[in-house]
């Protein structure tokens, strides 16, 4: 007979209660089809034109040309159009139905498939002045075409930035797929290595932010660490990594920064520890602590940041549309500009390495970022 404390059981409880919640809303959500991949002829279009680039590992599926949940041994290259609509309020995105409605639905307007160079040539061509260009890497139980309309989203909300280069790993799109996704992570690895070389090769590329959610983030680490094993440090010195609310056990992250080593620019940590999806993901993992729960409060924690070089920037004040806390990084994008002006300064002034609180509303007055340290002796 198994016995539990008070604590524990009420604990196990919390968990239990917050797994309740994924499976009601997962099961509440009407998950988009491959439907919403067909380009779709507008007439007097009010939206905003939105092009993406996509690369993929999923296997490609009869049906709508679309990608399924499937590992590939091949890498397919595609150049998206999207209609935005002009009056969103929020993160929530509308898949076209039937009658697509360009008012107040995302729609895909135009597809052609590309090779790698061309998808390179892409890129140049619409990296910022500065040679940056971004690749969002998505998360645990997302599908190609949930994946691809996210992209569009925060593109068409950070009007400062380029648009981002989606990689689309074979998740599973299921919310029991949890183990089956991270092994296709791992299977992604050189995949992603082979893109980030492609960028960074041209030296037209200045710098890739590399942008990874949850379980992306595992696998954008992994790939780093590929990296320094294969003595790629011209590329890591190109890299600036932005894990958002990262899926990775604490001491697997340690692991990986300490093979990775120094890189020209500190790994960007966005974390919440109020993320209830990562509280789930640490109790099927045997209860192990979640990098992307970190409590930036916690003297430790901003000794840590100093001492493995990261910047640690708590994001709990964005809006969350799961339900979970777990999408707070969708509403990062309609921020950019504050936060590319805010990220040039604290770089040039060398303060760019700590634990930060990202203030909303501060962001429209002064920095977006306040440093944890100041905050936890007020």
């Amino acid at each position: 007979m198994f016995l539990f404390s008070p604590s524990s059981l009420a604990g196990l409880r919390s968990v239990l209660a917050v797994f309740a919640t994924v499976i009601i809303v997962s099961g509440c959500v009407s998950r988009p089809t491959t439907e919403v991949l067909q380009p779709v002829s507008l007439k007097n279009d009010p939206g905003k034109k939105i092009g993406i680039l996509a690369v993929t590992n999923r296997d490609r599926t009869r049906k709508n040309n679309a990608f399924g949940t499937g590992w590939a041994a091949d890498v397919h290259y595609d150049r998206f159009v999207f209609s935005i609509p002009p009056d969103r309020t929020d993160t929530t995105i509308n898949y076209p139905g039937k009658k697509p409605d360009p008012k107040s639905q995302f729609i895909v307007t135009n597809r052609e498939t590309l090779s790698q160079g061309q998808l390179v040539q892409d890129a140049i061509m619409s990296a910022k002045s500065d040679g940056t260009v971004a690749v969002f890497v998505h998360g645990y139980n997302y599908s190609y075409q949930e994946a691809l309309f996210r992209t569009a989203q925060m593109s068409a909300d950070a009007v400062t930035i380029s648009p981002p280069i989606l990689f689309s790993w074979p998740s599973a799109a299921s919310v029991t797929g949890y183990l089956a996704d991270k092994d296709a992570a791992l299977y992604s690895r050189t995949q992603l290595d082979s893109l980030l070389k492609a960028l960074a090769k041209t030296p037209k590329i200045k710098r890739v932010v590399l942008f990874a959610h949850s379980m992306g983030g595992f696998l954008s680490m992994e790939v780093a660490r590929q990296l320094k094993l294969e003595g790629r440090d011209d590329v890591l010195a190109k890299l600036q990594i932005v894990l958002a609310a990262p899926d990775i056990d604490v001491d697997v992250f340690k692991s990986q920064l300490h093979d990775i080593g120094r890189i020209p620019n500190p790994v960007t940590l966005l974390v919440s520890k109020s993320d209830n999806a990562l509280s789930i993901s640490s109790f099927v993992s045997g209860e192990r602590p979640r990098i992307g729960l970190l409590d930036i409060n916690d003297p430790l924690i901003q000794e840590a940041a100093k001492a493995e070089r990261l910047t640690v920037i708590d994001i709990s004040s964005l809006q969350s549309s799961d339900g979970l806390g777990h999408d707070r990084y969708a509403s990062l994008a309609k921020f950019s500009g504050d936060l590319v002006k805010a990220e040039a300064q604290m770089r040039a002034n060398g303060h760019n390495v700590g634990a930060f609180v990202f203030d909303a509303a501060g962001a429209a007055i002064a920095s977006p970022f306040r440093l944890a340290g100041q905050i936890a002796r007020q």
